[in-house]
């Protein structure tokens, strides 16, 4: 362990991620200097630890180790067609990916506000 890879991002830019670094670091490190000017607004970060669902993407090529995430936000379906959480994966090869738009779960308390 401890290879650095490639991680491209469609339509934004390129970033360079460890193995042992999870990709969304990665790709906010690579915001700040200016790598990923194709992000028409900032990342989205949420809690960085597999649990909010904020960092969605599709992965495209490549091959990484899974961390633990929640299965209310990527589910097993979903993570068959290669969606995961930016913040609970490592590079094991150069990898590329989509950033996808998150999909929230309306609460009972939600729908009952908007009665």
């Amino acid at each position: 362990m401890g290879g650095v890879h490639k991680i491209t991002v469609e339509g934004a830019g390129e970033a360079v991620c460890s193995e042992i670094e999870r990709v969304l670091v990665a790709l906010e490190r690579a915001q700040g200097f200016g790598r990923l000017k194709g992000l028409a607004r900032k990342l989205p970060v949420g809690c960085r630890r597999g649990g909010c669902g904020v960092c969605r993407a599709r992965i495209l090529a490549g091959e990484y180790r899974l961390d633990s995430m929640s299965r209310a936000h990527i589910s097993e379906a979903d993570a068959a067609a290669g969606l995961v959480l930016s913040c609970a994966i490592y590079p094991l090869t150069d990898l590329a990916l989509r950033l996808e738009t998150p999909q929230f779960k309306r609460t009972v308390l939600q729908t009952a506000k908007a009665s």
